[in-house]
């Protein structure tokens, strides 16, 4: 049908919809994106972009602004959480462009905010904020042929589709928060993604911004629940009592923790769909993702990428619609499940710890490069290729 001149409203302003916005613009549709919130940003956190989302990233033209403010880590390192043994390196850097044609980047998610924005501003689309949109007959979007909720996890227009099941607790909470690196141990600052595993727990860090800062991520297993979401504050002491063992450069980061958000962490079951008439959901709207494979941001992407593809191609809006949750929904699901089970490895505890333990870290030694190949169905994805 061609998007050139087709009205499309976007809802929500993170990364999800500044991209779906972006994307949608780039061919041509007629974007206005609504934010309810005054400004356009976040709570300041650290994002991992993985290969298949810098793919993204290229094809709309705002990776080379943002590798000048993206950390290149040179592996993921896997260690025990009292002295910091290295159990397993996952090789990135040059191992992961080689392998895969494109980086993995830490990014503060204010700068992939920032490079999102301004590339849709300048290809023409118009930003609403401070616009709360009521669900999708709002007489604000009544000249959109397509509503696209990139609206997050507590979706006010997610009540517009069919309904899933319930939202389920998983048994963990996270704190997150940024650190100064001048306040850490110089380690920290090294160009990696660190994983501390313990019983029930695990700790994350990396550094952002040229290794000024360092973000980190404490995941901890427990009955109690705390509201899902980003932005809860979070009490340091608690956090400090949780994490009490570690030792190390992972004790010395969570002594230095002054501020943290806190949230639970909830499973979703698929929706049975992702769109009702002109209105279709993207990102964490219709599929959020346990952090546990770092693909939350990603998807996102991912999702926009080929949203504005599908209804460039179909000869319909609502063609294009189905389309795009075909292609979609498959990849999402697995994606989903793996970030699911990925946190049984990292908070394995009793008898089966040691021997899987030793394992990775046999296989980490002799063959480095196989526990990448692992994650060839995660990382080599090119949804630009086929848009």
């Amino acid at each position: 049908m061609s998007l050139k001149g087709r009205a499309i409203a976007v809802v929500g302003g993170g990364v999800g919809g500044l991209a779906a916005a972006l994307a949608l613009a780039r061919r041509g549709a007629a974007v206005t994106l609504w934010e309810r919130a005054a400004e356009l940003g976040e709570v300041g956190a650290g994002l991992q972009i993985a290969p298949n989302g810098v793919a993204v990233l290229a094809a709309l033209g705002v990776a080379d602004r943002l590798a000048a403010r993206a950390t290149v880590p040179e592996a993921i390192e896997l260690r025990e959480h009292r002295a910091g043994r290295l159990v397993a390196r996952l090789p990135l850097g040059a191992a992961a462009v080689a392998r895969y044609g494109r980086p993995y980047w830490h990014l503060h998610r204010a700068d992939l905010l920032a490079g999102l924005v301004d590339a849709a501003m300048a290809s023409g689309v118009r930003v609403r904020l401070g616009q709360a949109i009521g669900g999708p007959d709002d007489p604000a979007l009544a000249g959109a042929e397509v509503v696209v909720a990139a609206d997050g996890v507590r979706s006010g227009l997610r009540a517009g589709v069919p309904a899933g099941g319930a939202a389920r607790f998983t048994g963990h909470v996270a704190w997150r928060g940024l650190i100064p690196a001048a306040q850490l141990p110089a380690e920290l600052a090294r160009p990696a993604s660190r994983v501390w595993m313990a019983p029930g727990r695990h700790l994350v860090s990396y550094p952002l911004r040229g290794g000024r800062l360092v973000n980190f991520v404490a995941v901890e297993a427990r009955d109690a629940w705390a509201e899902e979401g980003w932005s809860t504050p979070g009490d340091p002491a608690e956090l400090r009592r949780a994490f009490a063992d570690f030792g190390g450069d992972a004790g010395a980061l969570v002594a230095a923790v002054s501020e943290c958000f806190l949230w639970g962490l909830f499973g979703h079951p698929p929706l049975p769909a992702w769109s009702a008439g002109r209105l279709v959901l993207l990102g964490d709207a219709c599929h959020p993702m346990l952090p546990f494979l770092a693909q939350g941001a990603t998807m996102a992407l991912e999702d926009a990428f080929v949203l504005a593809a599908t209804l460039d191609a179909a000869e319909t809006p609502l063609a294009g619609i189905a389309a795009y949750e075909r292609a979609r929904r498959p990849r999402a699901t697995r994606v989903q499940r793996a970030s699911a089970r990925n946190a049984d490895v990292y908070h394995l505890a009793g008898p089966a710890r040691r021997p899987v333990h030793a394992g990775l870290r046999a296989v980490s030694t002799v063959a480095p490069a196989l526990l990448l190949r692992r994650f060839d169905w995660l990382y080599r994805h090119d949804v630009t290729l086929a848009g």
